[in-house]
């Protein structure tokens, strides 16, 4: 059977290579440090995490706790080598990055069916391949990406609004028009009087922002200016820029509004909509504080926080198939920050997900897509659907699930509800890939060892 060469030894890529080792599928595991450095790692370890040691919530009404659940049901391995080496962090999976990247390293080091290679890939290989070289790609990779999808299907830098959850929103404040009601009603709008857009900008203004490191800064602002930027010019900038309320009619005073926030809808079912011309700087918790001023956003759920970044990304839904892979019929796959699933676990998730798919054709079958009904399924169809348009990195959140027929008002039982069809859907998903030969095991459950914190596996049923 042929070797798969895996590009990369981050989350996505440690997660591929032992996926198909496990499966007796030889693997050859290119990873370019310590020959060649990025501008944000630290060591030459596999699966290094770079930003914050912690892999989010266990919450599994959460949408971060019922991907870790999705995961724990397929085996994955990075997951486990971060119950592995947990630190206490309350509610949280939260990991000691040095004993996690050390453990995930030496493991993959010592099967025998990886094959380890130091050094860095400018080509893309010949297939069957998955490229999982995340978010800092090197350029002769890149330009290897570049040629094989297209130029229109790749960027450098991340510039995105943020994106709420429509059921969050006040719809008593805000109403729904197109400008001039051109283009049909498009758009939610959120209407400032004078006093709520001059107190809103003095905030926006004096707001804590993220402090970039050099090889982000460079170029990026010449891309896209972050709104707080913009209002930094003048108070009426941004009212003469994203914010213009020219072509709108508030239907509750029959006039004009002094400011309007437009938002556009995310997906096709409506459920979460981005705040147009919103990419920022401003750190997390200030996008909180501050994006709630704007009338009727006041109790706004977060489906993604706005960024903006050196970040190297495919545009997925119109340059890849439905298993992330290349359209050209060859068995390459794209996995990781690399195909706009951002975050650790999501990385983690779409490593498992491109080393099915592969080991799928290797067997002579297809793997189904997981059903939009699970997280991580959600986040696949959001990433792979043409009809997803500007496209922009996303991380799993119960904004991009497909909707309930009866709207759950209560947020805490509409969440609840999300992660029981999430988990009910995921046992269906995995009993299919049971049946195609594709995973080992049917009739199991994962769950954590009330002792050692640890995932275990039970049988159960006949």
């Amino acid at each position: 059977m042929a070797v798969v060469k895996i590009i990369g030894a981050g989350l996505a890529g440690s997660e591929a290579a032992y996926q198909l080792a496990s499966r007796g599928i030889d693997v050859e595991l290119y990873e370019m440090r310590p020959k060649k450095n990025t501008p944000a790692h630290h060591t030459s370890e596999f699966a290094e995490l770079v930003c914050s040691n912690s892999l989010k919530s266990l919450d599994q009404t959460s949408a971060a706790g019922t991907l870790k659940f999705e995961l724990m049901q397929m085996d994955s391995f990075v997951l486990r080598k971060a119950f592995e080496c947990r630190v206490p962090a309350g509610k949280a999976l939260a990991v000691n990055r040095e004993k996690f990247s050390e453990s995930v390293t030496k493991e993959l080091e010592a099967n025998p069916h990886v094959v380890i290679v130091r050094d860095e890939v400018t080509q893309i290989p010949e297939p069957p391949a998955i490229i999982a070289t995340g978010p800092l790609t090197s350029g002769p990779l890149a330009d290897s990406i570049h040629n094989l999808l297209g130029g229109e299907f790749m960027s450098f830098y991340d510039a995105a609004a943020p994106i709420v959850e429509a059921e969050s929103l006040d719809m008593d404040k805000i109403f729904i028009q197109s400008r001039y009601d051109k283009g049909g009603a498009d758009y939610l709008n959120a209407p400032f009087n004078k006093e709520e857009y001059e107190n809103f900008v003095q905030e926006l203004v004096d707001a804590e922002r993220v402090i970039l490191k050099e090889f982000e800064s460079k170029d990026l602002f010449s891309a896209c200016q972050p709104v707080e930027e913009i209002a930094r010019t003048g108070l009426d900038a941004l009212r003469y820029g994203p914010l213009k309320p020219i072509g709108l009619r508030d239907p509750k005073t029959g006039h004009r509004p002094w400011a309007a926030v437009q938002l556009r809808a995310e997906n096709e079912d409506k459920s979460a909509y981005n705040l147009v011309g919103f990419q920022t700087n401003l750190r997390f918790p200030e996008q909180e504080r501050v994006f709630r001023m704007i009338p009727g956003l006041e109790n706004a759920n977060f489906s993604r926080f706005g960024v903006m970044h050196r970040n190297t990304f495919i545009d997925s839904p119109h340059a890849l198939g439905p298993t992330f892979n290349s359209k050209d019929g060859k068995s390459i796959r794209f996995a990781g920050q690399l195909t706009g699933t951002e975050g650790y676990c999501e990385a983690i998730a779409s490593g498992l997900y491109a080393a099915l798919a592969t080991y799928a054709d290797l067997i002579g079958t297809s793997l189904p897509k997981p059903p939009v009904y699970t997280m991580f399924g959600s986040l696949v169809d959001y990433a792979t659907n043409p009809n997803t348009l500007k496209y922009q990195p996303m991380h799993v959140n119960y904004g991009i699930m497909a909707p309930f027929e009866h709207r759950i008002r209560n947020k805490s039982e509409r969440y609840r509800a999300y992660s029981e069809r999430a988990r009910n859907s995921l046992i269906d998903y995995r009993s299919k890939l049971y049946e195609l030969g594709i995973v080992p095991f049917a009739n199991s459950e994962f769950t954590l060892d009330e002792d050692t914190g640890l995932p275990i596996r039970t049988r159960v049923g006949s």
